[in-house]
């Protein structure tokens, strides 16, 4: 039996209920609700790491980022390190890149940049047949026009929306292969995520009226802050209605190749958005607007229409593309491939595991009822994105955050049955102390699991002594 091709097409920054399978009421995304019709739906899938880098870093190793490493954005995955891409190379499987990387920085070692310029292959995680990239996309590129860099260091430039011109990329890869063997396809984009250097969501001309009569999501209306949503949401709609067109484009590439019934096709966002109605911060912390990722799998076994609504996380993703290839999973990719939640034993859903970097550094957990979330303000300040004036001040805050603690301190605790847009922390509520105590236990397990030290977990309103 031939081994399936792969491609994992990741949106940046997207939230689940822009698909119309997750909820969204204006025609966003008719070609993924139509993938969901004939594939399977996750209605319970979270993020690993609410930032960039360190959720790529993720998806691309199986690992968390106390393992590989990379756990801000700007430091990089270690030369060394065991990637998927890697792995399926030594399977046979072609490896092809296209979009934002944003894993060859290493600027806690030493000082080692490629946000603008040419990557070295050998910083490419693996991936060395087809390569159209750029580090920082949103520094070599603005809605309609930009540049990439081919494997050969080469700079590609583009003029276009920023979505098709990537997209086209990974179509001229799938129109001119010249083997027969298996690939394994990443196509990166960066819609829906804010132009940094703009500051606004540059969505494709028209989008503002076309999606102007959107339902606002709940949770925006009552966060902590007032947000960005109001000028923004209509264009982040648009970015994620040419998310959607252009997966049409690859499926259409694949079904004129001949090759659609061949492969399967993961879609899924590194993190959500709350349009800084949370913290003053697009991501970055436990809220579930920015945890919880849509993802929609579709070809192999993952066939017929199926919704699974056991909690998943897309740290998950690398083992499930092994497993798809038949290719043996390491042992320190410790996650269930997720072709296990389509069976009717399925032992794990119960309970996700999450790590936060950058504006602060906390471990929590989600179940189906409680989020629990402890930080470590004693290690690492909190620290807010907007108030980061010069390049130079970013990067020497990044070097201050410290990868994990061996204390936290409670921080969050949300009923999410009685409280679903998680206004009522919990936290300090005395009557559930039993319940912080079974959620720190199990916080404990998660963390050993995924190798790291079983810390102390302190009552909220603790002091501990500053080290910074």
């Amino acid at each position: 039996m031939p081994r399936k091709n792969i491609i994992v097409y990741l949106s940046d920054q997207q939230r689940a209920d822009t698909l119309g399978c997750y909820g969204q009421k204006l025609d966003v995304t008719p070609v993924l609700d139509r993938l969901a019709l004939d594939g399977v739906l996750f209605e319970n899938a979270f993020t690993c790491q609410p930032v960039c880098g360190p959720a790529r870093a993720c998806l691309q190793t199986g690992r968390y980022t106390n393992r590989h490493g990379a756990h801000i954005n700007d430091q990089g995955l270690r030369l060394d390190e065991r990637t998927v891409a890697k792995i399926m190379s030594g399977a046979g499987y072609e490896t092809a890149y296209v979009g934002k990387w944003h894993l060859a920085n290493d600027i806690g070692n030493n000082n080692t940049q490629y946000a603008t310029s040419a990557i070295p292959l050998e910083r490419m995680g693996g991936y060395k047949d087809f390569i159209m990239v750029s580090e920082i996309l949103e520094l070599t590129s603005h809605g309609y026009d930009g540049y990439v860099f081919d494997k050969n260091g080469s700079k590609v430039e583009f003029i276009g929306y920023r979505t098709d011109c990537i997209t086209d990329y990974a179509v001229h890869y799938l129109q001119n292969r010249k083997t027969d063997a298996p690939f394994l396809l990443f196509v990166s984009h960066i819609e829906p995520h804010q132009q940094n250097d703009h500051g606004r969501f540059e969505g494709p001309d028209g989008s503002k009226e076309r999606f102007k009569n959107y339902e606002v999501p709940e949770d925006l209306l009552n966060g902590e802050y007032e947000g960005d949503w109001q000028e923004n949401y209509p264009d982040y709609l648009g970015q994620c209605r040419k998310l959607d067109d252009n997966l049409g484009k690859i499926i259409a590439t694949l079904k004129e190749q001949d090759i659609y019934d061949d492969t399967v096709i993961i879609f899924s966002s590194d993190h959500g958005c709350h349009f800084k109605t949370q913290d003053g911060e697009y991501k970055r912390n436990c809220f579930d607007s920015c945890l919880r990722v849509p993802l929609i799998i579709s070809g192999g076994p993952f066939r017929g229409g199926i919704k699974v609504d056991k909690l998943v996380s897309n740290i998950q993703l690398p083992a499930t593309i092994l497993s798809l290839a038949g290719v043996q999973t390491p042992e320190d990719m410790i996650y269930e491939p997720l072709q296990e939640s389509l069976e009717e034993d399925c032992r794990y859903g119960d309970v996700v595991f999450y790590q936060i970097s950058e504006t602060q550094l906390a471990r929590g957990i989600r179940t189906k009822r409680w989020k629990y979330c402890a930080d470590a303000p004693h290690v690492q300040p909190y620290m807010c994105m907007d108030e980061i004036f010069s390049t130079a001040q970013y990067y020497d805050l990044l070097r201050k955050c410290m990868p994990g603690s061996d204390s936290y301190i409670e921080k969050y605790l949300f009923d999410l049955e009685e409280d679903p847009y998680e206004k009522n922390n919990l936290v300090a509520d005395d009557s559930l102390s039993g319940v912080r105590a079974e959620l720190a236990g199990i916080l404990c397990d998660c963390m050993r699991r995924a190798g790291e030290a079983v810390p102390d977990i302190y009552p909220y309103g603790t002091r501990l002594e500053k080290r910074w």
